[in-house]
């Protein structure tokens, strides 16, 4: 995971709110060390008291960048990073063994990944499109996709010392993504099919996947990061991808499994999913999630107060109109809304991403604007 950023049910529970749940978020108030003075709070513990909704001195700040920012605009970025130094803080995993990949993600041309998947590209600085999926048919073509066991082979010890050289929040630099990477392989329409009609090969490979991605988080959650994510974008712009019962049938299984694991290790599960993601919240609340990363002007802020204290929203600011087309009053004005709507003494974390048209001073307002409506200090 960049430094600025950015299986099958295996234990079936009822649809209450499964007992580890409770005992994270019980664990987790005890472990905040609440701090009354407002200069006093390290980065990590700001994290935490924001995700317990224990009165932070200020919301935690998170920049994502994507190149297409870093190569425009570096001088603007670095002094981003002076005035609002990040608390979330991305560990790598110090890997004994790579998988092979081809190319490079977000350059002009062919780009080959972990899995096999070949990405055309057009656009430097973004990430392209799989134009021709490996897998025609999973029982002839499954064995075709690469499972980057690579991955497996982190150096714990030097994530622990990475880990302790820091007061900032760590997470695991590791990202599940079923729904995501089976697109890759298999093609976005075909896959819609697939989970309509489903053949026993596919189930074969998803439950391979699944069991792989749940060794990947065991393997993170032996190591001393504070958190661990996984993500999947889920929505058009008005609605979810698929059903959401097929989504509760699919995927809701694998993302309990994912959370389970981070929990019963003590560390936070955060999670990332673009578009309109509303008729999933209740489901990742109940999953217990304790952080998402979602697109919360898709789907009007409004919308999704009634959520608030109940998961801490990880960002956004609206990247489609906002930051590439507002003024920065306007920008402080969206912030002051996310804050009224969803803040309750924590729960919301000042993430925003820089990233293709946005403005760099819509950015810094952002961050500027979290810092004044939720520093402790301007509240008493």
């Amino acid at each position: 995971m960049r430094d600025d950023t950015l299986y099958m049910d295996r234990g079936a529970q009822s649809c209450s709110r499964p007992s580890t749940i409770y005992r994270f978020r019980l664990e987790l108030a005890f472990a905040v060390r609440y701090n009354t003075g407002s200069m006093s709070a390290t980065s990590r513990e700001i994290v935490q008291q924001t995700l317990a909704f224990q009165n932070p001195a200020r919301a935690p700040r998170h920049l994502w960048l994507l190149p297409w920012a870093e190569e425009r605009y570096a001088e603007e970025i670095q002094a981003l990073r002076e005035e609002f130094p990040g608390d979330i803080h991305g560990v790598g995993g110090h890997h004994r063994t790579l998988p092979p990949t081809r190319g490079h993600s977000t350059e002009i041309g062919e780009y080959t990944d972990e899995w096999g998947c070949t990405f055309i590209n057009i656009q430097k600085g973004v990430i392209g499109e799989v134009k021709d999926p490996l897998i025609k048919d999973w029982e002839a073509d499954a064995q075709r996709a690469h499972i980057p066991r690579e991955w497996l082979t982190i150096d714990r010890d030097a994530v622990n010392r990475h880990c302790a050289a820091t007061d900032r929040y760590t997470m695991a630099g590791a990202c599940p993504r079923p729904f995501e990477q089976l697109q890759f392989l298999r093609g976005t329409e075909a896959l819609y099919m697939d989970l309509v009609d489903p053949s026993p090969a596919f189930r074969r490979f998803l439950a391979q996947m699944h069991a792989f991605y749940c060794e990947l988080l065991e393997v993170w959650a032996a190591t001393d990061v504070d958190s661990m994510m996984f993500m999947d974008d889920w929505g058009s712009q008005n609605s979810l991808l698929i059903r959401p019962a097929l989504w509760r049938e699919y995927f809701k299984p694998l993302y309990r499994d994912y959370i389970q694991i981070a929990h019963g290790s003590g560390k936070a599960m955060f999670m990332h999913s673009d578009g309109h993601t509303l008729a999933i919240y209740p489901d990742m609340i109940e999953l217990g999630l304790d952080a998402f990363n979602t697109q919360l002007f898709c789907m009007g802020v409004e919308n999704l107060e009634p959520f608030a204290g109940k998961i801490t929203f990880w960002g956004e600011i609206d990247r489609q109109g906002l930051l590439p087309h507002a003024t920065t009053d306007e920008i402080d004005q969206a912030v002051r809304q996310v804050h009224r709507s969803l803040w309750r003494d924590g729960g919301c974390i000042a993430q925003c991403e820089f990233g293709p048209g946005a403005r760099p001073e819509n950015v810094r307002q952002v961050f500027a604007t979290w810092d004044e409506v939720t520093n402790r200090d301007s509240r008493r």
